[in-house]
């Protein structure tokens, strides 16, 4: 985990901090995104791309607990973007996915649950508004599918699908986000 004091003296505009920072994850930050690009100059941009980034928005972290999650998507962001301006290797991305499905990771060995909580709030907040809502109304509220259906004047179906995919959504990524936070193992 990264210190907080690191964190303090880069969100005070340290280069020198930003620098130890860079010297910490780099390594991380380069075999996620080799997992998903195999040119290594593209990796190299992707890893120069983060780490712009991270700088950019040096003021956006709130602590040290949630710096990895933090730094898992502004990576998965920037391998993504890349991806759907070049070819994307979906071989080895099935079979990274693949992998880590065989895997059994410990959520606790990687996360805490807090930062694993605040992590999926991340995603739900990123979920179109409709879904987010139908998801929020059944997991948070535990509202059957017929009482969302009523409320927002849709159809059942339409309930399910929405709720289909939001987990759909949340699984692909928080096997995303495992497998970043393994590379630090």
């Amino acid at each position: 985990m990264v210190d907080k004091l690191l964190l303090e003296a880069i969100k005070s505009d340290n280069l020198g901090a930003f620098e130890e920072l860079y010297q910490v994850y780099w390594r991380q930050v380069q075999r996620f995104a080799s997992l998903y690009i195999k040119d290594n100059e593209e990796v190299r941009e992707v890893v120069q791309d983060v780490f712009v980034n991270v700088w950019e928005s040096r003021q956006n972290i709130k602590n040290e607990e949630n710096f990895n999650g933090f730094l898992f998507i502004i990576t998965r962001n920037c391998v993504f973007n890349r991806s759907r301006s070049k070819t994307f290797n979906v071989d080895l991305y099935t079979t990274t996915l693949y992998d880590a499905l065989e895997h059994s990771y410990s959520i606790d060995d990687i996360l805490e649950a807090k930062e694993l909580e605040a992590e999926i709030d991340r995603l739900i907040a990123d979920m179109p508004p409709q879904r987010k809502l139908v998801f929020t109304l059944s997991r948070k509220q535990h509202k059957t599918y017929k009482q969302i259906a009523q409320e927002l004047g849709i159809s059942e179906k339409t309930v399910e699908r929405h709720i289909n995919e939001a987990l759909k959504y949340l699984r692909t990524n928080l096997k995303l986000l495992l497998i970043f936070l393994s590379l630090f193992s």
